[in-house]
């Protein structure tokens, strides 16, 4: 039937929700069918089908660009308008509304249920050949919203070119546009349920953007790009990272390095990818964990703050760009785990918030839905498509970046709805307490399908509470992380340093508190970017001591027991040389400290330590286990003395820590007879100490001492961590 001239008045308004019922091809009731366009700006339109040159001329409906023409051809065929436009322009474009949804039914349920786990593939800008067309799918969940149309350099961002199709009550709106390419810049238009003003957002699912203030979305076609670390990932699904070595070398990609001689620029993906290669290659580092490497607009955020889920910020180059970083460091046996932000997300007017014209993705509720710390919001995890969108962006970055972890930022704050929060400003879950039940949920469906759909691939919780079962399983009733970072070590231990050695006596139990949890999760030791900005000084700067002998003596000292403690490893870049100022991420590290041996003595004892760590991979295989760790004497706080050992497969580590200046001639009982190798002496002259010590071995005599048949007397210089190793024959 012909459509009533009233039904044209929402697409001449820009209210159309469903502008596929009025435009692109219809059959006529009395045989035959109608086509429409609707091309703003146009003077004329002449319909071309099949290969036709001239077309037929359309009627010009109405003057803002309104076009039909009646044929007796009834059946759908294939057709094209060659448009002219007033500044006597012509074009000759496929019809949009002539092409069938690109998502069906069972998309559309999945998406809703949060359970699309293609949802990357689905959301977002698709590049696509439909019936022999190439083009560009475009999809969007906004279901509050009255009209959203595409807008872009293709239609010279007028949002009543490109109006989208809302598929039934999934809240989604849908358009494939033919022609368009990788390289188009694009963004969402929305009329939304309270105002007939249209506002403009980008696109949540976008894999590329362009810098600000712009913020464009671009399409980007990443299939061209060839990996050819095959090899690493058969490598990485067969192993159990628990039972590997795993050093971590955190990195902030803008003030690793930069190119001073280039006016101080950043390094591109490529260059941070072969340089950043080589050098964790060289000090002995298993993997690279990124600071948020997603789009994000505000420098000054680190990347915390993200506005693209799904894309690598384009500070650094393009997604293809940062697929060779990663294939790079694949290559060279390095893993890469980037920083993942799903706790909040900011308040800028371009990106999530209020998306559609409502709270779409947070909570209404300021108690639930606004962070008080950061400013921003938070995720409503109870929602089933925000949590298939959080879920669908880590899955994203493990298949189409080859990613091999996942560092949880500010996973506290999502566990608890009263996370920094006074009485009265917080809401309680259905069952009165204190839990983020949905953000519970989500965490352990995250977890649970990472591991399932790429096995290898690790995830680390930062989570600063006691909250139970973080790295359990979610078949254990756990939250499924594989390791959760020692906040409690960490602190204990930065807080033992930083006193005089005349008073650490009173402290001693600083460094022994950790044993008494540390069996109920797996951690990872880590020293971060946190602990080195606001004020709080740098690693070096927070050691014990007045001048810098003194200082990088006790940073030696922490490292090495940080390096024989059970668990993983984590450092942030410029520790392991000792930079002295505190971090800045307009500048790059002090590289320049590597001219003098204090600093260059600390990146050679990381070296070592690194390369004793993998050499003697065997502790690692059991360094979850509470059985292969036993104290020797964790009571000798009087000498401000600690020793450990540390059993693995196939060797026996003995740690011997000296925490004051005062030199001892020390018998600590040991679990073998033999000779003991000296592994590792932090006052070495190789780390720019004074190189006393025990001349690389001591033999155990049949001496019983501290609950062992066998004990051996060291030479313990002050502020030196000793670390003897023994082959198991």
């Amino acid at each position: 039937m012909p459509v009533p001239p009233a039904d044209f008045k929402p697409l001449l308004q820009g209210l159309e929700a469903c502008p596929h019922r009025v435009l692109g091809l219809h059959p006529l009731a009395d045989g035959g069918s109608v086509v429409r366009a609707f091309l703003p700006g146009a003077v004329e339109c002449r319909l071309l089908k099949d290969k036709e040159a001239k077309g037929i001329v359309m009627e010009r409906l109405d003057s803002a660009g309104l076009f039909a023409a009646t044929l007796k051809e009834s059946a759908p065929f294939h057709y094209q308008y060659k448009v002219t436009y007033a500044d006597g322009t012509v074009q000759t474009i496929q019809d949009p509304y002539r092409f069938l949804p690109t998502l069906n039914e069972q998309d559309l349920v999945l998406i809703g249920k949060g359970d699309n786990h293609q949802l990357h593939h689905k959301l977002g800008a698709s590049l696509r050949t439909i019936d022999g067309v190439r083009g560009v799918a475009f999809a969007v969940w906004a279901p509050s919203a009255r009209r959203v149309s595409l807008v872009g350099d293709h239609n010279l961002w007028n949002g009543k070119s490109h109006p989208m199709r809302t598929l039934g009550a999934s809240g989604i709106w849908e358009l494939f546009v033919p022609g368009l390419e990788a390289g188009a810049r694009y963004k969402f238009e929305m009329v939304g349920p309270q105002s007939a003003a249209p506002f403009i957002k980008t696109d949540p699912y976008g894999l590329q953007f362009e810098a600000s203030p712009h913020h464009a979305a671009i399409v980007t076609d990443i299939s061209e790009f060839v990996w050819t670390d095959a090899e690493w990932l058969a490598q990485r699904r067969r192993q159990q990272t628990r039972q590997q070595p795993v050093s971590v070398y955190e990195v902030h990609l803008g003030s690793w390095r930069r190119k001073l001689e280039s006016g101080n620029r950043v390094l591109n993906y490529r260059e941070l990818g072969t340089q950043l290669a080589e050098y964790c290659q060289k000090q002995g580092f298993t993997h690279v964990e990124l600071m948020p490497p997603a789009e994000y607009p505000f420098d000054g955020s680190w990347g915390y703050q993200v506005t693209g889920f799904y894309a690598p910020t384009h500070r650094f180059g393009s997604p293809l760009d940062f697929m060779k970083f990663v294939d790079t460091l694949h290559r060279a046996n390095i893993g890469v785990i980037v920083d993942w932000v799903p706790a909040h997300f900011p308040r800028d007017s371009f990106a999530l918030a209020q998306f559609d014209g409502t709270h779409l993705y947070e909570h209404a509720d300021p108690r639930l839905g606004e962070h008080p710390d950061w400013g921003t919001l938070i995720f409503n995890y109870g929602r089933h498509e925000v949590r298939g969108f959080l879920v669908g962006a880590a899955l994203s970055w493990c298949e189409r970046f080859h990613i091999d972890g996942l560092r949880v930022d500010a996973v506290a704050s999502m566990l608890y709805l009263d996370y920094s929060r006074k009485a009265g400003e917080w809401l309680p879950n259905r069952h009165g307490g204190r839990e983020n039940l949905e953000a519970i949920e989500f965490l352990k469906q995250m977890n649970a399908l990472v591991h399932l759909y790429h096995p290898g691939v690790i995830t680390i919780a930062e989570e600063s509470t006691s909250f139970p079962g973080v790295t359990k399983s979610v078949e254990e009733g756990g939250l499924g992380f594989d390791y959760k970072w020692n906040m409690g070590w960490m602190h204990d231990s930065l807080d033992y340093f930083k006193q005089d050695p005349l008073f650490r006596k009173h402290h001693h139990s600083k460094l022994t508190f950790g044993m008494l949890y540390h069996w109920s999760e797996a951690f990872v030791q880590s020293f971060s970017h946190d602990e080195v900005v606001h004020g709080k000084g740098s690693l070096m700067g927070k050691m014990g001591g007045i001048d810098f002998a003194t200082k990088a003596a006790n940073l030696r000292c922490l490292l090495a027991l940080q390096w024989a403690w059970p668990g993983k490893k984590s450092l942030f870049m410029g520790c392991e040389f000792g930079q002295v100022a505190e971090w800045n991420h307009l500048q790059s590290i002090d590289w320049h400290l590597l001219q003098y041996p204090l600093h260059t003595g600390i990146q050679q004892l990381v070296h070592d330590l690194n390369f004793l760590y993998q050499k003697d991979s065997g502790i690692a295989l059991y360094e979850s286990d509470s059985q292969n760790f036993s104290w020797i004497n964790p009571d000798d706080g009087d000498q401000s003395v600690l020793t450990f050992c540390r059993e693995g497969r196939d060797c026996t580590w003995v740690f011997v820590g000296n925490f004051t200046p005062i030199e001892r001639t020390y018998r600590l009982g040991v679990p073998h007879a033999g000779v003991w190798e000296e592994a590792i002496n932090t006052d070495s002259a190789h780390y720019a100490g004074r190189g006393l010590g025990n001349l690389g071995e001591v033999r155990a005599q049949s001496i019983p001492l501290h609950g062992r048949p066998y004990s051996m007397e060291v030479r313990l210089p002050g502020l030196t961590v000793l670390i003897f190793r023994q082959p198991k024959v």
